[in-house]
């Protein structure tokens, strides 16, 4: 009788858990928008979660340290005339975030380190290109303040969010509604899906489709497409009798899959989570109680199943945590940011280990927050791999830092004559922005401070009446 050899892998014990409650963050009212979206996004120092709001759309920033109740009456990031329908953090400054929304527009925003005293109402810059909704945006993992968006009517852009202009626009690519987006590991290629059932590859500064599949998956329900560290293409979607199903691609060779598994029936769209670290794809379906996670390797059937982490409450979104936001002491490999109807609950995943000392096998460097390109730099054609940081020592944000817009007169192509001055504080329209956003929250903490005064006089005064009386 043979005996059935065990796949060596060191996160075949990778085990999920809730964090306590107190570590939750409690009575957010979470929206209600039917969008295949997250609606949460997180990175080390910020929590953000769209939310349901009246005449427009909203969402809730709140630091990463505030567990535990939200007061209703906490400050929320407000501008858009309709639902936000997306909200991705910028991968190389952890206080600039961009939400998209049923308006038509794109907004970026600065939060500050400090808790606000009102709603945060000004973006630094709104982005104007599409003519109907905008459901995607991601930012471009190695190249400075270049953003890309998809809309309602089939349109790719990709903005100089330093500037507020289009760098490209992909306008003819997609017949029909786009459902994903995702860049490869530097920023070279993206992976789309759309509802003509396409899976595509694009090189989006020829604009050019590289190579497509058609009906990767046979369902009509929308289909989620992401880059591994391979290269490959990791894909969900529908079977033709709408059981789910995962696949792995080769772009190099699109007629036959690598791989190809049918999963369950259920009507919810499986959102994928993939760490290129560990190679680890986490499969969290809206409206789902669980998260499936699946390593990905080149040893066949190269689709490994490690666990399930089950719940007892369905899921209304998902945030998923940077690596560089994880507890390396606890040998943490991921964390999610799971979305009730009311409250949003941590999830961590990790790695049983017995030692407390660095785990390095598990943490290899990983991306950090400096960008490797400029803007300008990529769109002329370069490419360079993320600028790796190591999380021997754990992850420290930087501080706040500014992201500086300078808006281009698009109606004076003149050259500028002389030397070219750099720009200065005076010439950013976000600079007068936060001086008048400083000069508020001073002036709030002065009238503090004189109400705490005055306070402390009447105390002095009633605690002298007492001495003089006992005397």
């Amino acid at each position: 009788m043979s005996r059935r050899v065990v796949r060596q892998s060191k996160f075949r014990h990778v085990f999920g858990q809730a964090a306590k409650a107190d570590q939750a963050y409690e009575d957010i009212r979470v929206s209600k928008v039917t969008w295949d979206s997250s609606f949460c996004a997180v990175n080390p120092k910020f929590l953000a979660i769209i939310v349901e709001a009246g005449g427009g759309g909203a969402f809730i920033v709140l630091p990463l340290a505030k567990t535990g109740r939200v007061d209703k009456n906490y400050p929320l990031v407000t501008g858009h005339t309709a639902p936000v329908l997306d909200i991705d953090w910028c991968p190389h400054n952890d206080n600039v975030i961009a939400s998209a929304s049923d308006d038509t527009t794109i907004m970026v925003w600065q939060i500050p380190d400090y808790t606000p005293m009102r709603n945060i109402t000004e973006p630094i810059i709104t982005l104007e290109g599409h003519s109907k909704r905008v459901g995607i945006l991601s930012w471009h993992p190695t190249a400075r303040n270049v953003l890309l968006s998809a809309g309602g009517d089939n349109v790719l852009i990709i903005w100089n969010v330093g500037t507020g202009e289009v760098l490209l626009s992909l306008d003819d690519i997609h017949p029909d509604v786009i459902h994903s987006v995702c860049w490869n590991s530097n920023g070279s290629l993206l992976a789309t899906t759309c509802k003509d059932k396409t899976l595509r590859i694009i090189d989006p500064r020829k604009g050019q489709v590289v190579a497509e599949r058609f009906a990767a998956h046979e369902g009509m329900r929308p289909m989620r497409a992401v880059f591994t560290r391979q290269g490959h293409i990791f894909t969900t979607g529908f079977t033709r009798m709408s059981q789910r199903e995962l696949g792995l691609w080769d772009p190099n060779n699109f007629e036959e899959p690598v791989a190809l598994q049918e999963m369950d029936t259920s009507n919810g769209v499986l959102l994928p989570f993939y760490d290129p670290d560990s190679s680890i794809v986490y499969l969290c379906g809206k409206g789902d109680s669980s998260i499936r996670y699946f390593e990905i390797t080149e040893e066949p059937p190269f689709v490994h199943y490690l666990n399930t982490f089950s719940s007892k409450e369905p899921q209304r979104g998902m945030g998923f945590m940077p690596k560089r936001g994880l507890d390396v002491s606890k040998c943490e490999i991921a964390r999610f940011y799971k979305l009730h109807e009311r409250k949003c609950e941590p999830i961590i995943m990790t790695v049983p280990r017995k030692s407390d000392l660095f785990q390095d096998d598990l943490y290899p460097d990983t991306p950090g927050p400096e960008p490797a390109l400029e803007a300008d730099e990529w769109l002329s054609g370069q490419d360079a791999e993320p600028v790796l940081i190591s999380l021997r020592d754990g992850y420290v944000p930087p501080k706040h830092r500014e992201l500086r817009v300078t808006k281009r007169n698009i109606l004076d192509v003149r050259p500028p004559t002389g030397p070219r001055r750099s720009q200065s504080a005076s010439d950013s329209p976000l600079s007068q922005h936060t001086l008048e956003t400083l000069l508020q929250e001073i002036k709030a903490l002065r009238e503090q401070v004189q109400a705490q005064e005055q306070r402390i006089t009447s105390l002095e005064n009633m605690l002298c009446e007492l001495v003089d009386g006992t005397d």
